[in-house]
This record gives structure tokens, C-alpha cells and sequence, in this order.
């Protein structure tokens, strides 16, 4: 539909068509030029000359052409299709083929009649069916937040979802699709009837253990139709191929629907990732042993830090130290007072030095080992430590002090300090903490040092240091000085239920202090060492000069070989100063490498190991369920149909009267004088009045 309208009053055309008429008149009416011809032509060009000046002046009130645009949308419905293993595990081939064929009649007959979409999930959503089945994981609720995100402002008329229920990513789909607001047809795959069948459950496993200890691993068992049966549960270590027993323990199994929890421990050897086989011996006539075995990797970490906490005396700050340490598995912390002390130095990583050196002992053999071997340490500062002597033996602090006398003083952060960052919490939090006790008198911080907490004396905040970090003698070193910091942990935890802040603040001071710098010029660096068979296999490189200035010119090849001895070679791809590879996804098992590059005519090597693990998420289910779908098809205004009777569907959401096209209306206005046409019907006036005129002997 078409209107036209003017931005001046309409009636202005009256002048319009009386400026052409006096134009017309004025040049015609009288005119004795054509005296000669018909009378006829007078009128002709008295009209083109009327059309003329009328139409020019009627463009000059801006006339505007609206028009009304329809457009109708279809309803769009949405097919996604589980493509995980447990829906294939349910079909015989015939079943695949006749299911495939139905899916294709159903997406036919819906094509005809909406704007029709394909998809299909699993461990992700993509667009297309291709009947793989190959997915390890289902996550259903991911389906509907996709669909959701792409299509909610869309005239979305129904969603078909064909799944067998079983999910193990992501959230209850019940409650996941509630913002669609669409009717959701659900496709029942699978069996639901319980089969005879022993299922190892699920496994519960740390990923990291440190050589040395014991892990334990929960083993969840459930049996269906198993009742008076009895199993094995045995678990063994996979090592170069072969498999080596370490415990069974029989079962007997009481009851149709048994289940069972088991704890196993283990003993944390050799360092690396370590493979653990978890089966059960199958029953006779078990549906499926596929459930039977799982394959579990354990990191053995042979990285745990040592820390000799050598006091001077009994002190409360040992403890808040050794409390906040321990949680921390990375760490093993031994506190000795310095008179029973017997063991050795180098037996630690890092040693904390607390009111050393003292009064009554200086420690000056321990602190000449501790320099001599470069071994990092923390001095906390008291009121039995000797400062003239702690001033000989350190550079990062210099305290004059004034006599016995102490202060009250509480903490505020540096905010230049750049060592290691800071939570916000901690930098807002710290300045409540109750004061400590530092010793009265002047400071002064080495060149070599930062300061990352100054004291607060009363209101006023003093450039007086109370924790100081660097490097001294080629070590990393700190010093703490003041007392009382288990004031701190027992505040932390009245203000806020947990230690956060206190475990931060020297969790990361140790962590900083007892860093052993790696000092290689060639490193290959990867985010875990146990990956997911689905899972790409990344590697970072970096590469320094002798100055260590990162580079990245020499080319870097790695070499990755499986527990079979085959091997895959790859060459790093350069990415600003640094190297990354991408070696894609890689079978499951062990894996060694080996990385290669020449720098400076210096060939430089970089080996490691890494391990790509099962999933086996889909084989552990082998019941459908299609109670979820049921609930799913309830809440949603659907409908569950079981296979045979897909093709339905079309004619059950061509039913729902909610599922209607959409009429989209649009308005658009614009200009005549932009139109073309108008032109050319100017130019064919003007055009035929010039040449009646020549023609006629006018001009």
C-alpha cells in the first residue's frame, strides 16, 4: 500500500496548477507563431508547458511516497539429535538405518512447512546431523541455553529433541529450557528396561599426589538384576603395557539393586603420571562389560617443598606458620627449635628463621650454611633477636634500634610493590588486622629489596618497613619485622570464618621467597599433563638468549612418542616472542617428548611427559531415561513420542496454534523527487514541447 503526503498543506497544489496555467496562457494563449498551423498545436504545447511548470512546482512542496511492506515469517522448529556413544550402544544396525530414515521423512515434512534447523550435541552443540554417534559426554541443558542465545528474538515455533535421557555435563535440563517458551518434543531413544548388568559407578580420585604418600581412591559399585552373584573388584597398575595386580576385593551381591562404596589406598610411586586399571569380574549373563573398567591417572608430584621453621624458642607464631603452610599440599613444614635441631640444612628448600639469630644463640653456623648454599630464608624479627647480628647478616633490611623497647604497629601495603600482586580483599583488609610488636628505632631497606607492607604507628603511617623481600647474596630472602602475626590468623578468622587472607598474604610471601629460579634458556610449558581423549594437546615454548631475552628466530621441533615406541614429529609455529603448538588430538596413553632447537650453535633439549586419558562417561549408563524427557515434554507443552513414531510429529505441532506464522510490517518512506521516473517524465515534457516548436519553425 502506497500513500503520498507533502511537508506544506496539500491545498498549496491549487498554485501549483494555477503557476502552470499562467504559464501555459502566457506564452500560448495570444501567441501568433503558429497562426499558420492547425489550432490544435497551440493547445498541445500550451498543455506539455501546463504539465511542465506544474510538475516542478508541486516537487518544490517535497512530496514524500510511503509504502507499507509485508513480509510473513514462518515458524521455525529446531531438530537436535543426541550424537552420543549411549544412543548408538542401544541400536542394531537395522535400528540405526530404519531411525535415520525416519529423522530424514520428518525433517522433509517439516521444510515443507517452517524454516527448518538441524543440530546435533553432545560434549557440544553444532549445527547438522551426521548419525555418528561418537560424542563421549551428553550435556542437554547446553542445547537449550544455545538455542536460546541464537534464536530467541526469532519467531521459534517448537524444538524436537531425540535423546535417550542419559546426561553427564552440565546442568538438570528441566530447568534450562524454561526460557524458551516454546512447546518441546521429545524423542524417547534407548532402553529403559534395567538389564543384568555390574556397573563400576564412578571413581573418586585426586589428579595429584606426591611421591611418597598414600592416596585413596572411592569406588562407587551398583548391580542391577545381580541379586545372589558375587564380583570382584580388583585394581591394578598399567605399566609399559603390562598389568601389575595390587588388590582385589570380592563382593557379594545381596540384592537386585545393590550398591556399594569401596575405599582403596595407594601408595604414591614412581614420580609421573601414574595409570591405574579399576574392573570388576563380569556375572554370568551380564548385558555388558564394557561398564566393567575404568582407567584412572594419577599425577605423582615429586615437588613438594620442605620448609624448616628453625625457632629460637616456643613462640605462637610457629604455629599460625606451620597451620597456614600445611594447607597448603605443596608444602611440608617441620618446626625445630635451634638447640634440638640435629638434621640438615640442604635437606630443605627454605628455611624461616624466627627470632635468629637470638640473644642466647646466634646461629651463626646454621645462617654461614644457609648463605654458603644459597638456601632461601625468612627472618621474622622478636623481641630475643639479636639486630646487630641479624644486620651482619643480611642486606635487605638495617634496623638501629632503640634500646628494648617495642611498638604496636600495624600494616598497610605498598601499592608499588611489584613483585607479586595482591588481592583487593587483602589490600582493604590488612590495615584492621591487630598490631604487631617491631622494635623501636630507625630502618633502612637495602637497594636489593621492596617493601610490602610499611607500619602504622597508632594513625599515622611511617615509610618505617615491617615486610621486606628481595634477593640477597644471589638468594631470595625476606624479613618480617615484628611479632605476633598469629594475631592475625586468629583475627582473620573472627572477621571472616576462614584464614583467606592471612594464608594469602604468606602463602605468597613464601612462595616468592622459596621460588627456585629456572634458569634454563629452553622450556616447553604445558597447562596440565593429563588430557582428555577429546582434548587437543597444546605445548608452549620459550627460548632465551644469553642476556635471556626472549626470542623466538631458531626453529623448534618436538618429537612426542607413545608407549609403543611410534613417534610423532612436529614444528613449533612462532606466536610473538615465543612458540606454541597445537599436536591436536592424540590416542589414549603415555606419552613422551622430547624438544629440540639450536641457539647460538648450543643444540638445547626440553623432555617431558604427558598422558591422554579415557572418557568413558557414556558407557557407564546404560539405562534411558526417559522420565527426564517425560518431565522435560510436560513442562514445555510437548509431547514424548518413542521412534516409530517420529514422523507425528509434524502434524502434532501443526496442531498447536501457538506455532503460526508471523506478519512483520514495515513502513517506508522516501522522497518523490528522488524517483528516477519523475526525471525522465520532465525531460519527454520538455522534449516534446522543444521539438514541436523546431519542428513547426518556432525557433
Amino acid at each position: 500500500m502506497k500513500g503520498l503526503s507533502f511537508q506544506y498543506p496539500a491545498w498549496f497544489l491549487i498554485f501549483c496548477v494555477l503557476l502552470g496555467l499562467g504559464f501555459a496562457l502566457a506564452l500560448y494563449y495570444r501567441d501568433k507563431t503558429f497562426r499558420e498551423q492547425a489550432p490544435w498545436l497551440n493547445w498541445l504545447l500550451g498543455a506539455l508547458r501546463f504539465l511542465l511548470v506544474t510538475v516542478i512546482s508541486a516537487l518544490l512542496l517535497t512530496p514524500l511516497l510511503r509504502s507499507l511492506q509485508t513480509e510473513t515469517k514462518k515458524p521455525l522448529v529446531i531438530l537436535a539429535q543426541d550424537n552420543s556413544e549411549s544412543v548408538a550402544a542401544a541400536m542394531t544396525d537395522v535400528q540405526r538405518q530404519s531411525y535415520e530414515q525416519s529423522i530424514q521423512q520428518l525433517a522433509n515434512a517439516l521444510s515443507d512447512e517452517y524454516e527448518f534447523k538441524e543440530y546435533s550435541f553432545g560434549s557440544e552443540v553444532r549445527e547438522g546431523i551426521d548419525f555418528s554417534f561418537t560424542d563421549k559426554v551428553t550435556n542437554i541443558s547446553e542445547v537449550f541455553s544455545d538455542i536460546y542465545d541464537l534464536y530467541s528474538n526469532q519467531n521459534l515455533g517448537a524444538v524436537v529433541l531425540a535423546t535417550d535421557g542419559i546426561y553427564n555435563e552440565g546442568s538438570n535440563p528441566v530447568y534450562s529450557g524454561n526460557k524458551l517458551g516454546v512447546p518441546v518434543y521429545t524423542v524417547a531413544l534407548g532402553d529403559t528396561t534395567p538389564k543384568r548388568d555390574v556397573i563400576l559407578k564412578r571413581v573418586f580420585n585426586n589428579r595429584i599426589a606426591y611421591l611418597g604418600d598414600k592416596f585413596s581412591v572411592q569406588i562407587d559399585v551398583s548391580a542391577l538384576n545381580c541379586s545372589a552373584s558375587s564380583t570382584t573388584l580388583s585394581v591394578s597398575k598399567v605399566v609399559d603395557g603390562g598389568i601389575r595386580k595390587l588388590q582385589d576385593i570380592p563382593l557379594t551381591i545381596d540384592r537386585n539393586d545393590y550398591f556399594s562404596t569401596q575405599e582403596v589406598v595407594l601408595d604414591a610411586s614412581p614420580a609421573g603420571v601414574q595409570r591405574y586399571r579399576i574392573s570388576l569380574s563380569p556375572v554370568s549373563g551380564e548385558v555388558s562389560t564394557i561398564n566393567n573398567t575404568k582407567d584412572i591417572f594419577i599425577d605423582v608430584l615429586d615437588a613438594r617443598q620442605k620448609i624448616l621453621v628453625l625457632a629460637n624458642s616456643p613462640h605462637p607464631d610457629l604455629t599460625a606458620i606451620k597451620q597456614s603452610l600445611t594447607s597448603n599440599e605443596n608444602y611440608e613444614v617441620e618446626v625445630v627449635y635451634i638447640d634440638n635441631f640435629t638434621g640438615k640444612l640442604t635437606d630443605y628448600d627454605m628455611v624461616i628463621l624466627h627470632q635468629l639469630p637470638g640473644l642466647r644463640n646466634n646461629a651463626a653456623d646454621f645462617i654461614t650454611e644457609i648463605n654458603e648454599r644459597k638456601i632461601p630464608v625468612l627472618y621474622i624479627v622478636g623481641d630475643q633477636t639479636d639486630i646487630n647480628r641479624l644486620n651482619s647478616v643480611q642486606s635487605l633490611l638495617t634496623i638501629r634500634a632503640g634500646g628494648a623497647n617495642a611498638n604496636e604497629v600495624q600494616a598497610r601495603i605498598d601499592p608499588g610493590f611489584n613483585l607479586f600482586t595482591t588481592s583487593d580483599q587483602l589490600k582493604g583488609g590488612i590495615g584492621v588486622f591487630p598490631p604487631l610488636l617491631a622494635p623501636f628505632g630507625d630502618f633502612a631497606v637495602g637497594s636489593n629489596a621492596q617493601v610490602l607492607l610499611y607500619q602504622r604507628i597508632g594513625r599515622i603511617d611511617t615509610d618505617y618497613p615491617l615486610l621486606v623481600l628481595g634477593t640477597d647474596n644471589s638468594a631470595r630472602a625476606g624479613i618480617l619485622a615484628a611479632e605476633g602475626i598469629w594475631k592475625w590468623r586468629l583475627f582473620d578468622y573472627l572477621q571472616n570464618q576462614d584464614q583467606e587472607l592471612f594464608n594469602e598474604l604468606l602463602g605468597k610471601t613464601i612462595q616468592y621467597v622459596g621460588l627456585k629460579e629456572d634458569k634454563r634458556r629452553f622450556r616447553i610449558n604445558m597447562d596440565k599433563n593429563i588430557f582428555d581423549e577429546n582434548e587437543p594437546v597444546i605445548f608452549d615454548g620459550e627460548l632465551y638468549n644469553d642476556n635471556y631475552e626472549l626470542i623466538n628466530e631458531p626453529d623448534v621441533t618436538i618429537k612426542i612418542t607413545d608407549e609403543e615406541g611410534r613417534d610423532y614429529d612436529f614444528a613449533f609455529n612462532r606466536v610473538n616472542n615465543a612458540y606454541t603448538l597445537n599436536a591436536g588430538i592424540l590416542p589414549v596413553g603415555n606419552y613422551r617428548f622430547t624438544a629440540t632447537t639450536v641457539a647460538s650453535g648450543e643444540q638445547l633439549q626440553f623432555s617431558g611427559q604427558f598422558t591422554v586419558q579415557p572418557i568413558q562417561l557414556e558407557l557407564f549408563e546404560s539405562t534411558a531415561d526417559h522420565r527426564l524427557l517425560r518431565l522435560i515434554s510436560d513442562e514445555y507443552g510437548g509431547e514424548v513420542v518413542t521412534p516409530d513414531a517420529i514422523t507425528g510429529i509434524a502434524e502434532k505441532i501443526a496442531a498447536k496454534e501457538t506455532v503460526a506464522p508471523v506478519i512483520y510490517q514495515s513502513v517506508t518512506t522516501r522522497s518523490v523527487i528522488n524517483l528516477k521516473w519523475i526525471f525522465f517524465v520532465l525531460l519527454i515534457l520538455l522534449s516534446a514541447e522543444w521539438f514541436l516548436r523546431r519542428y513547426f519553425g518556432g525557433y
